[in-house]
């Protein structure tokens, strides 16, 4: 893999873990909801303008473009599981932004991750 289609492709997963980060931030900002038939347009509405949720999908569309970008030039059998890196990000991001736990058995499977892209990246 090419230094631009590696690039292609972390910008692609960056863009897609931001997404996922900002979705979490907007709906923080909501707060707990059910969806029900009386709360539907109400919930709706708040979370279609929380601006976190609007950069959120924002950054998918973005990602979506990158990653095409990136497919035409990687082999989708590399350039996939790549996507996992952004498990990787997403964790010690929620653990630093959101207080979310990383326990050992997460910082193991993260490891896990880490090797298997590695071996894939080299192959």
């Amino acid at each position: 893999m090419n230094p631009i289609s590696l690039i292609c492709i972390l910008a692609g997963v960056s863009l897609n873990a931001c997404a996922q980060l900002l979705l979490k931030a907007g709906v923080n900002a909501v707060g707990h909801f059910e969806f029900t038939r009386a709360n539907i347009l109400p919930i709706g509405w708040k979370l279609a303008t929380q601006l976190p949720i609007i950069g959120g999908l924002t950054c998918y569309v973005f990602s979506v473009v990158v990653w095409i970008v990136g497919l035409s030039r990687v082999d989708v059998s590399i350039a996939y599981p790549m996507l996992s890196l952004g498990y990787v990000v997403n964790a010690f991001a929620a653990w630093y932004l959101f207080g979310e736990v990383l326990s050992m058995q997460r910082l193991i499977g993260i490891g896990i991750i880490l090797i298997g892209v590695l071996v894939l990246a080299r192959s």
